[in-house]
């Protein structure tokens, strides 16, 4: 059995089209249907079975999908750890993030990380709570910042770096846009505009709302922090948002007010997978991550 083989099989099993394959192969379409021919015979099994234009995997194909897929991955992480090893300071970091992190601290904590190691490329993914999780324990991703680290998934392990507060955010024009700080049962009467199924604010703002004596009045949900805050400037409701998220300028009318009671904080961690080492690189900026939270006074 040959590498290549192995190749040819996975492409054709995702595209699911031989055609299409040997256009993303670079490959003649004769090529890769002589590869697949040659595995089947050699497995002696049928991978794969026309279905209108299209091929879908047998069932043994599925089988034998997931362990050749496993067998490249291993195989690019070997050879990821050699070059590494030659050079651990030329690798390539594979990290996840939520969007609300994407706007300063991911930039910041980067841009640090390169100043010190300037050949090191970065490969992001961005994504909600599960979908983090997920592309983790896949190996889409090396690392991944999160909120809050998981404590429920026994394949994944963590740290919290930090304690952020969140703020409540309100059109230029309400009552209290002035104040300095307002307990949130002081919003109990507006409507609340929210992150969507699946983020991990939203039940850090429902619980801090019920603590507070009352359910809020969703108007409005959205998935990016830039479309809340618009949705806010434009008065159609009030919101909480993290620090992060909300001490840049930004030409938006929004008022910023601190919240006091209850105080609602969340954490934000970095993740990786349990039982499996760190690529090289990796652990060099997971090392970094660690000294940069603990002295960096002015992210806590």
């Amino acid at each position: 059995m040959e590498l290549r083989q192995l190749y040819y099989f996975v492409k054709v099993a995702k595209k699911e089209h031989v055609t299409q394959a040997a256009e993303e192969l670079h490959v003649a379409q004769s090529a890769v249907s002589r590869q697949i021919h040659q595995l089947e015979e050699e497995l002696g099994v049928k991978l794969f079975v026309q279905k209108g234009r299209n091929l879908q995997l047998t069932p043994v194909g599925q089988l034998f999908l997931r362990r050749a897929d496993e067998i490249l991955h291993d195989l690019e992480r070997a050879v990821q750890e050699v070059h590494e090893f030659l050079d651990p300071e030329k690798g390539e970091i594979r990290l996840g993030f939520p969007h609300s992190l994407g706007i300063s601290l991911v930039p910041q904590v980067v841009a640090s990380f390169r100043s010190l190691n300037p050949d090191v490329r970065f490969r992001f993914k961005q994504g909600m709570y599960p979908t983090l999780i997920r592309d983790l324990l896949k190996g889409d991703i090396d690392l991944a910042f999160i909120s809050p680290v998981p404590s429920d998934v026994e394949q994944v392990s963590g740290k919290t770096l930090i304690v952020e507060e969140l703020y409540a955010v309100l059109p230029s024009s309400h009552p209290l846009a002035n104040r300095t700080q307002i307990r949130l049962e002081d919003l109990k009467n507006d409507h609340f505009i929210m992150f969507s199924e699946g983020y991990s604010l939203r039940p850090l703002v429902l619980n801090a709302c019920e603590t507070a004596g009352f359910s809020p009045k969703i108007a409005f949900e959205g998935e990016e922090t830039e479309t809340i805050r618009g949705l806010v400037a434009a008065g159609m409701g009030v919101s909480l948002l993290p620090k992060l998220a909300v001490e840049y300028v930004s030409p938006l009318p929004i008022a910023v007010v601190k919240v006091v009671d209850p105080v609602v904080t969340r954490n934000i961690g970095i993740i990786y997978r349990t039982n499996e080492k760190l690529p090289l690189v990796a652990k060099v900026f997971y090392n970094f991550l660690m000294n940069y939270f603990a002295n960096d006074i002015k992210n806590t």
